[in-house]
């Protein structure tokens, strides 16, 4: 099991002074506007965080799936080996 999530300290800093930037404002347009950038952001991220963990996922399954369609088989570079011609060499 991983670990859970945690904050760096200098994004713990920065949750903090954005904390106090909301808290010392007090035109309503201006913290609308600052809603809605965090909420594109948080979605944004969220889009990002779901597209790497198909990447994570679907990595394995694709990759076994090439394999098995390569014309030399899912051994690759082995049966390539195999059936390469072997050097010969003469003794004098």
């Amino acid at each position: 099991m991983s670990e859970p999530l945690a904050l760096t300290l200098s994004q713990k800093f920065e949750v903090e002074r954005m904390s106090r930037a909301i808290d010392s404002t007090v035109d309503i347009n201006t913290l609308q506007g600052l809603a809605k950038q965090l909420l594109q952001a948080w979605h944004s991220q969220k889009a990002a965080t779901q597209w790497v963990m198909r990447q994570q996922l679907d990595s394995p399954a694709r990759v076994a799936q090439e394999l098995a369609l390569r014309p030399d088989g899912p051994d690759g570079i082995e049966s390539a080996r195999a059936q390469a011609p072997q050097p010969s060499f003469d003794v004098l």
